[in-house]
Order: structure tokens, then sequence, then C-alpha cells
């Protein structure tokens, strides 16, 4: 076992030593991270640092011939350069006739003198985009070029003298113009910016007739470096942004932006994207300070620390943030094992619900990556699935889940530099619902795959068992349809940026595709139920008329009973009525008796009554007469033809003779108004 281990050991240091010599990283913690990402697959490894758009030639060799040694060829002077940690340079205009073609060049590689490989590539060429005041300037350079070169096409392209010109910007901090591009280790794109103190700005170059008189004019920035103290006088048009200007001091303090603690920006500096301009600071000159931000306290035991390794994006940057910024050396990055490598969880074991287990992962992983990162969904996967899936089709959304496992050496790298990246996380926060997990702890890794297996099924349960530690972390994209959601996506934590965008934006495309199926086939629906709803309640409109119709019928009808009955009842009480004032009435007197008066009564309907009094009777006689005929003395009056008076004014009590109807009379009967 000694003896394995030995060898696997030289294995390493051979490897090593041919990646230094074929890339020229002299740093060794860098190339033993580089090494560990791809597993200790050299040509891998070299593609990594080498894009294979550049020429890197894929190896013949089986895998384990890939971690074998790569030799140079047999010229001495060749292969000592090679050993020396350098890659032989792309030929120039005046390289002799014996030198390779320009199109091409080798990266030769030391090793046993008993075999040799050599890798061929392409000159590796090298994009710059240089600024100064208003203008831009884009170039393209092999890595073999010197930073003189750049200032001398800048001269020419600018009008600013070499002498005269600072170029900034490098990620190495300050170089000089014989430095080749190639001892940089610089990414493919880079920014760079001219500062020209000794040169005032012009009309032409200091206005823009576009944009107001404030934003052309040019601020003098005094910033003092405090831990080197070190004043720089910077100028900087009033268009540019304080982002920008934060970005130009992180270049020449080699401070990060997010490391910056700035003092004397005034009050209404509020958002970084804000112009200097607009920003309220002083015209023609203002002063500032700067220092790297303390980092907070750590309040677990010393033996217990962990040092995290932040890698810069691609947009950011190939190279390694300088590990002293987080107060740990080279050794004690790389050479810590996990097992000695000791954080707070990022998800307590056994937790009684798993909302109160996501808010103490959100809280964590803010602890250790900032406030910058996905809003994560606070509550069990099925209400995650719920909010996402099941609205309405214009309102669904992806559902992305983040499995972390802080066993895996990608966790903080995926983290830092991917899920905290801005362009993601307003990715996510606009067109996705993202949960997340913590598999470290067996116990939480059995409990999400029960919840996937009961929401997803046992295929992604079984997908996500194949993945081992060093994969995780793992970010499964879902999508909801009709019978069952699919995992469209899973995303391991070895990739980019630009890669996750990507492939994020691929997952989004298909989802936006089936969405608007289904937004289709939902408003299909919902006119067609719409229609179903108006036929609905046009019937039941109609029932309701016809129900209130019925309804009036049916009281008219018992109104008319009920007026028929009192009218009954009211014919019955007079017919009572006149039965009984007809057999109330004295007996009509004989013609041979004394006084009679005999009247004469016409009707309204052109009838005569006729009959005989004793002239002694009362008119309340007569009056009861004619009511048991039917003409009532509330309804009629009795008049006389002439003079016309009206006997039923008179009263009742007096006699015929008293009224002057002695002893004969006609008398008619009208109804009263």
């Amino acid at each position: 076992m000694a003896s394995e281990s030995s060898d696997s050991y030289m294995d390493r240091e051979l490897i090593l030593a041919d990646f230094q010599a074929c890339t020229g990283i002299d740093n060794i913690a860098e190339a033993i991270t580089l090494l560990e990402l791809n597993n200790w697959d050299l040509v891998a490894a070299i593609n990594g640092v080498i894009p294979q758009e550049n020429g890197i030639l894929q190896s013949d060799f089986s895998s384990e011939a890939s971690q074998a040694s790569m030799y140079g060829p047999t010229n001495q002077p060749e292969a000592a350069n090679s050993a020396a940690g350098g890659v032989a340079p792309p030929p120039s205009s005046s390289s002799s006739s014996s030198s390779p073609p320009s199109s091409s060049a080798l990266a030769f590689c030391p090793a046993d003198p008993t075999s040799r490989h050599i890798v061929e590539r392409q000159p590796r060429m090298l994009n710059f985009k240089v600024e100064y005041r208003q203008r831009t300037v884009e170039l393209v350079l092999e890595e073999g070029s010197t930073v003189g070169e750049i200032k001398q096409i800048l001269e020419t392209e600018l009008g600013v003298p070499v002498s005269k010109m600072q170029l900034k910007g490098w990620k190495s901090g300050e170089v000089s113009d014989s430095t080749v591009l190639r001892s940089l280790h610089l990414p493919k794109n880079n920014s760079l910016y001219v500062l020209t103190p000794d040169i005032a700005p012009t009309a032409s170059t200091s206005k823009n007739s576009g944009l107001p008189e404030s934003l052309s004019q040019n601020f003098l920035l005094v910033i003092s470096h405090r831990e080197a103290q070190r004043d720089y006088s910077l100028n900087f048009p009033g268009s540019r942004t304080i982002q920008e200007v934060k970005r130009n001091i992180s270049d020449l303090t080699n401070i990060p932006v997010r490391h910056q603690q700035w003092e004397g920006w005034p009050a209404s500096a509020t958002d970084d994207s804000m112009t200097l301009a607009l920003s309220g600071i002083s015209y023609p000159c203002h002063h500032l300070s700067v220092c790297r931000r303390s980092a907070p306290a750590n309040t677990q035991e010393p033996t217990e620390e962990c040092a995290d390794v932040h890698m810069m994006s691609d947009s950011e940057g190939d190279d390694f943030e300088d590990a002293s910024e987080f107060g740990v050396d080279d050794s004690e990055m790389f050479g810590m094992s996990s097992s000695t490598c000791r954080k707070a969880p990022m998800m307590p074991e056994n937790s009684e619900n798993e909302a109160d287990a996501l808010l103490h992962f959100t809280a964590e992983f803010s602890s250790r990556y900032g406030e910058t990162h996905p809003m994560f969904f606070i509550g069990s996967l099925e209400a995650a699935s719920q909010e996402a899936f099941y609205g309405k089709a214009r309102d669904r959304k992806l559902l992305a889940i983040y499995l972390h496992n802080d066993d895996s050496v990608l966790s903080n790298v995926f983290c830092s530099q991917m899920m905290c990246a801005d362009s993601i996380v307003s990715y996510l926060s606009q067109n996705f619902i993202t949960w997340a997990w913590d598999v470290t702890k067996e116990a939480n890794k059995a409990r999400l795959l029960t919840m996937c297996t009961r929401h997803f099924g046992s295929v992604v349960t079984q997908t996500i068992r194949t993945y081992k530690t060093d994969q995780f972390p793992l970010l499964l994209i879902v999508m909801g349809k009709r019978t069952s959601n699919e995992v469209l996506n899973v995303i391991q934590g070895n990739t980019t940026v630009d890669e996750l965008m990507m492939r994020l934006m691929g997952a989004m495309e298909i989802f936006t595709a089936q969405q608007q199926e289904d937004i289709k086939d939902e408003d299909e629906r919902e006119a067609r139920e719409m229609v179903k709803r108006e036929q609905d309640e046009a019937y039941r409109l109609s029932l309701e008329a016809d129900r209130k119709k019925r309804e009036a019928q049916e009281r008219e009808e018992a109104e008319q009973v009920r007026l028929e009955q009192m009218r009954k009842e009211q014919e019955e009480e007079k017919e009572a009525i006149r039965l009984s004032l007809e057999q109330a009435l004295p007996p009509e007197p004989g013609e041979a008796g004394e006084q009679i008066s005999k009247l004469r009564i016409r009707t309204p309907s052109g009838e005569f009554l006729e009959r005989r009094f004793l002239g002694s009777c009362k008119l309340q006689v007569l009056f009861d007469f004619v009511a048991s005929k039917g003409y009532p003395f509330e309804e009629f009056k009795l008049l006389t033809t002439f003079p016309r008076r009206n006997i039923t004014q008179l009263d009742p009590g007096s006699t015929l003779l008293e009224a002057k109807l002695f002893p004969q009379e006609t008398l008619f009967l009208e109804a009263k108004e």
C-alpha cells in the first residue's frame, strides 16, 4: 500500500511539472487547483487553460497514458526553456526562416527521455477593449505580443504619445512595456483604459453634443488608499459611473469591488450605476478614501475555520484571486483535506418541517456568500411545485431545485461565482421558482429522495442517486406538464456562468413553447366555459322570467277571486239590507183613504217605481222604499222635476206633506258623484 501511494504521489508530481511547463503557470497552488478540477487529467486541464479553439489536440493515448509525461523535441535549448515553465512564443515577423510558421506554435513539455509527445496549438489571440475618454478602441493581438506593442497601436489610433500614456486595467497590477502578454495569463476578453494626466482634455474629447454639460465635464478624484498610504489623482468624465470608478480602483489597488470600503461619497450617491455628474461630488476636484473591508468575526473555534476558494467567472477573468484576502496561505488553501475543513451546516439534520430547514439554509447561504443570491422558496417541495406549475398558464414558471453538498470541492465556487452572479440571480428571479436543499447529511438526502419520488417519480430519484459527491452541487430544472412533471436539465457544479446561463435559457425556450400551447388551450377552454356560462345564465334568466310571470299570473287570479268574493259578499249584504228594508216598510195604503200621496219615481235605467204613501209618512219611509228597490240612500239622490229639489238633503224625519210631496209627485233618481 505504501508503494502504491508513493507511485501515485510521484505520478502527480510529474503531471504537475508537465502541466506547468505546457501552460506557463508558475503558481503551484493555482496549477494544483486546475488539475484537481479535472481529476488530474493532464490533457483536459491543458485544454481548460488553453481552449480547444486555439488548437489544442486531444490525446490519442489511453486515460492512463494521458496522465503520463509529455516530452518536447530533442532540441536542448527549447527543452530547457520549457522546463523553466515557459511556452514557446509564437514567431514574430522578425523570426528567421527556420522558425515554425506563424500560423501555429508548439508547446513543449519535458519528461522522461524514453518517450516524447508534442501538443500542437495555434497562437492564442487576445481581445482588448480600450477606453480613452469618449473613445473606445478594440484590438486583437497574439499572446506573444508585449504591452509596448499595444501602446504603439493606441498611439496611432488615439494620437497620444506612448511616453504620456498610462495603460491601466491589468489584473496583475503594474506592468512594463516589455512585459509579454502570455506571462500575465490573461483571459480571452480584456478591458483596459488609458490615463493621460499630463494632457489636458480638449473640446473635442471632453464634450459630447448629445450630453448635458455636466456629463461632459472632467472630474478629478483624489483617492487615498489607506493601507498602502498612497494617493491616486484620476481624471474621469462626468458620464463615468461610480461602478466603473470602483472597478478602476480595483485594478490599481487589487481590492475587489465587493471588498472595497469607501469614505467621502456624498449621501446622494446611493446607486453605483449613477454617473459622477449626478452623484453630487464636488467639481472640479473631490477627495475620497478606500480600504479593504474587514472580514466578519468568526465565532467558531480556530480548529474549525475553513477558507473558501473563490474563482473568477469567465466574464470576470480566468485568474484566481489572491488567497491572502481570505486570511489563508496557499498551503492552507490547497493542502487541507475535507475532513479538517468544518463549517456550520447549511441545513440542520432532522428539521421538524421543510420551511424551517429552508429558512436556516437561506440564512447560512447569505452568511457565506452574501445577500445577492436567488430568492429561495420557503416551504415544502410540494408547495413550490404548486406555486410553479398549477396557477394560470400565463403565471406558471419553471422550478429550479438547487441541491447543495458541502463535501464537494465545487460547492463554494458554484455558489459564490454562479449562484451569486447578478445575471444568474436576475434570470432565476424572473423566470423560475427556486427551491433548495442540502444533501450533505445522509438523513437530509434520504428525505429529499423521498420527496422527489413522491412528486417526480422514481426516475428522478435514481438520477440523483447516480451523481457522486464531487459532481455536486446540482441544479435540476423541472417543468410542469399536464400529466406529470418533467426534468428538463440537470446542471452539475463544474460549469461556468456563461454555460449556466445558456442552459437556463435553453430550458426557458422549451418551457416558453410549452407555455404558449398551454395558454392557447387554456384560452380555448375558458372561451368554451364562457359560452357555457352565458348559456346557463340565459337559461337561468329564462326560468326566472317564467317563474315571475307564473307568480304574477297566480297573484292576478288570486286577486280576481278575492275581488269576486268581496263583490258577492257586498251584493249579499246589500240584498240582505234591501230585504230587511222591504219587510220593514209599512203597508201601501189604498186609493180611497184620506191624505194619500201617490209618488212616481224614475230610475236611472228609465223604469218607473210607483207607490202610495200616507201624507203623514216620514221621508225616511220613502228613502227605505227606494233602497229596497236597489237604490240605497248613500249612493243615490232623489230629485223633484220642477222646481228641482234634492229631497235627500231634507230632514228624514219630516213628513211628505211638509216636503210638499202631496197629493202626487214625479221624482227621479240620480247617482251621487
